[in-house]
């Protein structure tokens, strides 16, 4: 393993490390360690069983799971028939959020199929998915907020299909602009968006004007490379810096999780992923 010395100098953006990303790389206990040595503060998405790795480095889960096997984002909160396992892992997971002081849980829309993983079994309708998400989300947010946890819903592109992480056909919450009205629509301050720089920019574009907008219900955000959810380098579209300061300029107070997929060595491409967000 390479010598690790600290990249994060100034810290106005507190930096997490979405887990999954270095699972083929690093165990849990080396990816906390050289998060916590580059000058991050949480290594996220990672299951209650695990928190006690994180603090062993002094790191914080700054986003937990939402408790569904499998891939998560398919069965979500847009169709009735799995709305009730939905909600009953979130709120299981919520209160071990509350217990250990985790900030945050993701949460999903999910696909737009009625089977979830059946493609050909008909489609919700959005304005009916989106309806669904309201009614589910409003059922769990006076419990999150009594628990002080933070429920963030994740808008994710359905436009990459060549990879099951780098984008996923189907998912109902693709517009960013839709998903944080249907957000609005909840009305609680413990509901709020998963901003995924990455997605957006493959679904919406325009990303600090999108920020500038929906600032008020940003309540995390993820990073990239795009194209092909890659390192944070010269090699991809989005122009990280910038970005990160129209985040400090819009007052947001939250972590910025890398989550990308390294490509070369993953301690460089997450060292210079910190040092570009680092403002």
């Amino acid at each position: 393993m390479h010598e690790v010395t600290p990249v994060v100098i100034n810290g106005r953006i507190r930096q997490s490390v979405v887990a999954w990303c270095f699972q083929n790389h690093w165990d849990l206990d080396t990816t906390c360690r050289i998060t916590a040595q580059l000058g991050g503060q949480s290594v996220e998405v990672v299951p209650p069983e695990d928190w006690g790795t994180l603090k062993k480095h002094n790191l914080v889960c700054a986003l937990a799971p939402n408790g569904m096997p499998g891939w998560p984002f398919m069965k979500g909160l847009n169709n009735p028939v799995y709305q009730e396992e939905v909600l009953t892992r979130l709120r299981q997971m919520i209160e071990a959020c509350s217990d250990a002081g985790v900030p945050s849980v993701i949460s999903f829309t999910g696909y737009k199929w009625r089977d979830a993983e059946d493609p050909t079994s008909g489609e919700i309708p959005l304005e009916e998915g989106m309806d669904n998400c309201v009614a589910a989300l409003k059922q769990v947010a006076s419990f999150a907020e009594r628990h002080n946890v933070t429920i963030c819903v994740e808008h994710l592109n359905s436009r990459d299909d060549t990879h099951p992480m780098k984008g996923h056909p189907g998912y109902q919450g693709d517009d960013v602009d839709e998903v944080a009205r249907m957000i609005r629509r909840v009305g609680s301050t413990h509901v709020r968006l998963l901003f995924d720089i990455y997605h957006v920019q493959i679904m919406n574009g325009d990303v600090t004007r999108r920020i500038e907008q929906l600032h008020d219900v940003i309540g995390h955000v993820h990073t990239a490379g795009n194209p092909g959810r890659a390192e944070l380098d010269d090699s991809q579209e989005i122009q990280y810096p910038p970005i990160m300061r129209k985040l400090l300029e819009v007052g947001y107070e939250g972590f910025v999780g890398q989550e990308f997929i390294p490509t070369r060595d993953p301690l460089q491409g997450l060292a210079e992923a910190f040092r570009l967000c680092d403002l």
